[in-house]
């Protein structure tokens, strides 16, 4: 009974996010391993890491709970021609509940030296969204009336966006400020459009603006320690901040938690399987009333990056960022 009453609470989430007049703050997908998946966030990182990059990310949220979402993001990013640009491409697919979101985006940096370690990036986002969204997939209670907003599905329904971003780093330290859509697309219910009310829109996406920066610190030959923290600031919803503490040991096995403000904890692990190939994993537990419940199980995040060197077998001294 209490797991029936939470699929019910749970449903009723999804159709005020969904159907409400407006929707006033629609946020972009959350990651737990930010710190290794920043292309997709700031367009100014393309590059940055001076060989060709693929990172693929799978999470996995509010397992157990009905219509949670579920997050798949691959990236490729690599320096060209004189290694101030960078160029790379991003793919992700956004679930949740009776919707589904393909993002494809293309990245352009341009990095410029400020001393002899510092550099500083600009990047360019262009990007283009798929938005499908299937009412037959709902469970309804009561019976189904002929509610306009249950009748009409939307399906590829395609809006382009632009972002921009800036990247600092040197050998320690980094700081990045991005909004990778700055566009606010209104996604607009098909069976309103011909009404009187042609301002009702089922979803806004406002802009997402992130704040990233972090430390290494060498605590001996062997260990590594990096604090970082990131903020997320969207009008019309909370200010998330994520802090975390992240220990790199024999430039192979790395050890970490972090918190999300009044949200969650996290465990996160990471493995350098070779110089060119690095796992790593995460889980959250929620500290709301949410993580109480029964059907909560946590979330789940798997992260893969390959690196190919060109000029070099080995990287001598793995950057930690």
């Amino acid at each position: 009974m209490k797991k029936k009453y939470f699929k019910f609470l749970s449903f009723l989430v999804l159709f005020t996010m969904l159907y409400s007049v407006k929707l006033s703050a629609q946020q972009d997908a959350q990651y737990t391993q930010y710190m290794y998946n920043t292309v997709v966030i700031n367009p100014a990182y393309a590059g940055n890491r001076g060989v060709l990059s693929v990172v693929g990310l799978h999470r996995s949220q509010w397992v157990g709970l009905d219509g949670a979402p579920r997050t798949q993001s691959l990236s490729i990013n690599s320096p060209i021609s004189s290694g101030r640009v960078g160029m790379g491409g991003t793919v992700v697919r956004d679930e949740i509940g009776p919707s589904e979101e393909t993002t494809l985006s293309l990245d352009f940096s341009y990095t410029i030296p400020t001393s002899e370690q510092g550099k500083l990036s600009f990047g360019l986002k262009a990007t283009g969204h798929l938005l499908n969204v299937n009412f037959d997939d709902l469970n309804y209670f009561g019976a189904r009336t002929n509610d306009i907003r249950f009748q009409n599905n939307i399906d590829n329904k395609f809006s382009p966006n632009v972002g921009i971003g800036l990247f600092y780093h040197n050998q320690k330290f980094y700081a990045s400020l991005s909004a990778p859509n700055i566009l606010e697309t209104r996604h607009f219910d098909a069976s309103r459009i011909n009404s009187r009310d042609s301002n009702s829109f089922l979803a806004e996406e406002r802009i997402n603006y992130y704040l990233t920066a972090g430390y290494v610190f060498d605590l001996s030959s062997e260990i590594k320690f990096k604090p970082a923290a990131l903020a997320k600031v969207v009008d019309g919803a909370p200010l998330q901040i994520d802090v975390s503490a992240n220990f790199l040991l024999y430039d192979k096995l790395t050890l970490g938690v972090a918190y999300r403000w009044d949200t969650a904890f996290s465990g996160l692990l990471g493995f350098n399987v070779s110089d060119g190939l690095m796992i790593g994993f995460a889980y959250d537990r929620e500290i709301t009333e949410l993580g109480n419940t029964t059907i909560d199980d946590g979330s789940y995040e798997i992260l893969v990056r390959f690196e190919l060197f060109k000029n070099y077998s080995r990287i001598i001294t793995p950057r930690f960022f």
